[in-house]
């Protein structure tokens, strides 16, 4: 399989002048250019991704209180401490993929990975990263392809990220490499699925956006999965979207967690 494009080609983002989201006042602006500098001065790789991405790829510029700071495992407790020393508290939301850097009630993420584990920040993400300046300061933003697959999975009651995914097909499709993003989802390509058929929907006159290859292999895989029997095994993959929202799938109606471990139903005699 290869790209929709390959890297040569012009994208019609180029011509998009770099948008960035609004914070919510001076304050705010001053602590996020102040921990960008600070950032980068470390010299502790990092990346920029969520609100300051989207609006970056899509022209979409919007109000956000908070900044995503995206690094490999290894360098998540290094920013942590580098940013401890100076006199910032720090908050482990949780060890699993994200820590807290806070000044006052102001604050940025530190993400490594996603909460359900299907997604963690390797050498990739800063290969396929693009540079610019927020601010004054010089950093590296997530590559559309690896921001549409951090967002792909954020479906719950109280946020979901499908508008931002949609967004990001229609202004950045070219810039996504549809292949590295399908590796990316293969155990979970229904998700993909999920999102594109959401965006052909959304998008009627733009389904060219997405490579034909593409929605031929996830439908091909439908149909091969079509006449298989159904797993024995009951689990409730929803909680990889959201915990609480499927928790009573778990805890009353007996689907085993993500992860977990279930009983197969035996066997009838006939």
């Amino acid at each position: 399989m290869t790209s929709a494009m390959p890297p040569s080609t012009p994208s019609k983002f180029a011509e998009v002048p770099l948008a960035l989201p609004w914070l919510v006042d001076e304050e705010s602006e001053a602590f996020v250019a102040e921990a960008l500098a600070e950032l980068d001065r470390s010299k502790i790789p990092f990346l920029i991704a969520g609100t300051f991405a989207v609006s970056a790829y899509t022209g979409i510029s919007r109000q956000t209180k908070d900044l995503d700071v995206f690094c490999k495992p290894g360098d998540y407790t290094r920013i942590l401490n580098h940013f401890q020393a100076l006199g910032y508290t720090i908050e482990i939301e949780d060890d699993r993929w994200l820590g807290k850097v806070f000044k006052g009630r102001m604050f940025f993420d530190v993400i490594f990975s996603s909460p359900n584990g299907t997604m963690q920040v390797n050498d990739a993400w800063f290969a396929n990263a693009r540079r610019v300046k927020i601010g004054a300061c010089p950093c590296s933003i997530v590559s559309p392809t690896e921001l549409v697959w951090s967002k792909a999975f954020i479906q719950s009651h109280d946020r979901y990220d499908g508008a931002d995914v949609a967004h990001l097909i229609l202004r950045a499709h070219d810039r996504i490499d549809w292949a590295r993003l399908l590796g990316y989802m293969d155990a979970h390509w229904e998700v993909l699925l999920i999102h594109i058929l959401n965006f052909r929907w959304i998008y009627p006159s733009e389904r060219n956006c997405v490579p034909l290859w593409l929605i031929d292999e996830l439908l091909s895989r439908v149909a091969a999965q079509r006449d298989l029997p159904v797993p024995q095994t009951r689990i409730c993959r929803g909680r990889m979207y959201s915990r609480p929202d499927y928790e009573i799938d778990v805890k009353e109606w007996g689907f085993a967690d993500v992860g977990g471990d279930a009983e197969i139903p035996e066997e009838t005699e006939e």
